[in-house]
């Protein structure tokens, strides 16, 4: 079967034809273009998700390193404290001891009223005394208010306070 055309309407069919074939050329190319860009956005997003992922993983670890200085800052913290206290302790009992260390005063053995020596304890008088002769069970405290003269004493020890006891 034979289909009769006129020329015209054939002329404007192809013209229709070739403006339709530009414009799907123009889509294709265009297509092409938003598939490179497709593409291009793509690796994009996929290296961004990616760096996302290991900038997450660095933050986890600062946040647990930051978690971990914080609480060996407050152990130091509390070190220090207590390192504080106790050189503050110490310091207190190292002038208690240096009081309690300093003599107050001497004991001089004396013979007959005369100075004999002088000896740090009591004890180390009575056993200078005995030494040179005394009697180990003559020693008596004497009565208060009735201390007799030194001179009629064959034997005595007497405490002398030094110049820089309080």
């Amino acid at each position: 079967m034979i289909t009769v055309c006129r020329t015209r309407t054939l002329q404007a069919l192809r013209a229709d034809l070739a403006t339709a074939e530009e414009a799907t050329a123009a889509a294709r190319s265009e297509a092409a273009g938003h598939r490179q860009e497709a593409g291009t956005a793509i690796a994009t997003a996929v290296r961004a998700e990616t760096v996302a992922e290991e900038l997450r993983a660095r933050l986890a670890t600062a946040a647990a390193e930051a978690a971990r200085a914080a609480g060996e800052l407050e152990a130091l913290r509390a070190q220090v404290f207590l390192d504080t206290e106790d050189r503050a302790a110490l310091r207190m009992l190292l002038r208690t001891a240096r009081r309690s260390a300093a003599p107050r005063h001497v004991f001089a053995l004396l013979r007959r009223g005369e100075l004999h020596s002088v000896h740090a304890t009591w004890e180390e008088a009575h056993a200078a005394a005995e030494a040179e002769g005394a009697s180990p069970t003559g020693w008596a405290p004497h009565p208060p208010g009735e201390l007799r003269p030194a001179s009629e004493v064959e034997w005595r020890v007497q405490p002398v306070p030094l110049g820089g006891a309080r």
